[in-house]
């Protein structure tokens, strides 16, 4: 399902100041398998997850997802397999946006831009079905600013908008580690309880 070959990725390529992050890595996971990457700061493991996603063009390698070789493609047309979340709850969210806004974003990720109505009663009802699932009140909070919302709060609807499309593949990295311990506790309980992932059938 996702394959990556022989990938490596230098930083200042022909400077003196030249780094290569990843060095010929190869990974093969087929549909359903979940790996986790571990390393001390410096390793690799954000460039590689950048590398995936798009955000960083790669020096040499080949990376197909779901059958499609993504290598050249842009991080835009790569969204449409992979949904993802930040170590800092910030980057994964539009903070001026209302909560149904940025549920919006999610939704229609890597769909064909249409000038249609965002927020439809449908797609309200939708997403408070979805809220609630996180048991956090956040369903009766729709309209509110995402920068209003605290770190936890913030970092569960990060999950959510990442699995609302239905990704191929989801991107985790260190998605709790900003969090405190009760919150970090909250999110892994509803991630393994499958809620992100089942909440909009």
């Amino acid at each position: 399902m996702i394959a990556i070959e022989h990938l490596t990725k230098v930083f200042n390529v022909g400077t003196v100041n030249a780094v290569t992050a990843l060095r010929d890595l190869s990974l093969h996971l087929a549909d359903g398998e979940f790996v986790t990457v571990v390393g001390s700061n410096g390793a690799g493991k954000s460039s590689l997850l950048n590398s995936i996603a798009g955000v960083y063009a790669i020096e040499h390698g080949r990376i197909v997802i779901d059958g499609h070789d993504v290598t050249t493609w842009a991080e835009h047309q790569r969204a449409r397999f992979i949904g993802r979340v930040f170590q800092n709850p910030s980057d994964g969210t539009a903070a001026a946006m209302s909560i149904e806004q940025n549920l919006v974003l999610a939704h229609t990720r890597g769909q064909a831009l249409r000038l249609t109505p965002g927020v439809t009663r449908g797609r309200r009802a939708r997403f408070r079905h979805a809220l609630a699932t996180l048991g956090m009140g956040l369903e009766n909070r729709l309209q509110t600013p995402v920068n209003l919302l605290s770190g936890g709060q913030r970092q569960a609807l990060t999950l959510l908008m990442a699995t609302l499309a239905r990704p191929r593949v989801l991107l985790l990295d260190e998605h709790t580690a900003a969090l405190d311990p009760g919150a970090a506790a909250h999110i892994i309980a509803d991630f393994r309880g499958t809620k992100f992932c089942n909440n909009l059938g």
